[in-house]
């Protein structure tokens, strides 16, 4: 059986031209949203469904996108709340020291001194770098800014992630 990943949720329609608005969880939207891409949406009790892109644009924090012969409002809107997603393997090859979210959340966070921090809970990406959520056992989560002089080394094949924590990033009074 197929294993697919999420790349957006369909939020709302956007206008009565057949447009969707997704709030995107990939890397790659130019990729993703390209013109003939092919995304299947799943939606809860319904069988999945093949959309094909016809257009793609951004607008504020959304991407928006049409798809072939889903000319109007009323052909798009049954497809709010769905899920786009695309199969595992048409994922893109990522260079060194890229990962893909699905690879890091979960993964056991060390410090230098091989000291457990916590799991990778979810992955922000606020602006200039990513942001890992790091959940720790009975106390608030740490935030983790994914640049070099903190994230030293990433283990995906023994689930681990080095860290190197910046003196007052972490506050033990809690």
């Amino acid at each position: 059986m197929t294993e697919y990943l999420n790349v957006g949720k369909i939020v709302n329609t956007q206008g009565i031209k057949g447009e969707v608005r997704v709030i995107s969880t990939t890397d790659f939207p130019e990729e993703r949203y390209k013109k003939g891409a092919v995304l299947t949406l799943f939606q809860e009790g319904k069988a999945p469904v093949e959309l094909v892109v016809k257009t793609h644009r951004k607008h504020k924090n959304f991407d928006l996108l049409s798809f072939e012969g889903h000319p109007s409002i009323n052909d798009v809107e049954k497809y709010r709340d769905g899920l786009l997603k695309v199969p595992k393997e048409n994922l893109v090859e990522l260079t060194e020291n890229e990962f893909y979210y699905h690879e890091i959340i979960g993964l056991k966070v060390i410090d230098e001194n091989e000291v457990e921090i916590g799991k990778v809970k979810e992955i922000l990406s606020p602006g200039a770098n990513d942001v890992w959520v790091v959940q720790r056992p009975k106390k608030s989560d740490v935030l983790l800014p994914y640049i070099e002089s903190v994230v030293e080394k990433v283990d995906i094949e023994n689930g681990l992630v080095r860290v190197s924590i910046p003196e007052g990033l972490i506050d033990d009074e809690d």
